[in-house]
């Protein structure tokens, strides 16, 4: 049951991380995700520079521990995605470009919010 719940934190983990990178679009058609998003972008930026754990990372090692494993060597990020998924020569590069998904996601949902009561010009009948 523990190699399981290691399991489902690791997707967790991967599906929070995707959140965070891009869930600011998904403020585009629902305008109050942007707050979780807010929340979890915070998160995730003050786990990876300040010396704050992460509970999912901390989750997992708790899991791990009970199948006889220590803990992740160098956390999640390191074990699962440097050098297998990102070389660590591009993560500069994978930070910016992050940082800027997240901007335009927000410009998008902020434009996309001030003209939610726009009438559009035209109408498209279909049938």
């Amino acid at each position: 049951m523990a190699h399981f719940l290691a399991d489902v934190t690791v997707a967790l983990h991967i599906i929070a991380l995707l959140f965070i990178g891009l869930g600011g679009f998904l403020a585009w058609r629902w305008p109050k995700v942007a707050f979780v998003h807010i929340f979890f972008a915070i998160w995730g930026v003050l786990v990876n520079v300040a010396p704050i754990p992460c509970p999912l990372t901390a989750a997992e090692n708790v899991f791990r521990h009970q199948e006889g494993l220590g803990d992740l060597p160098g956390g999640f990020n390191a074990y699962y995605l440097y050098d297998t998924v990102v070389p660590r020569s591009l993560l500069p590069a994978v930070a910016v470009i992050a940082l800027a998904l997240v901007i335009f996601s927000y410009i998008g949902a902020y434009v996309r919010w001030r003209h939610r009561h726009d009438t559009p010009t035209h109408r498209v009948r279909l049938g």
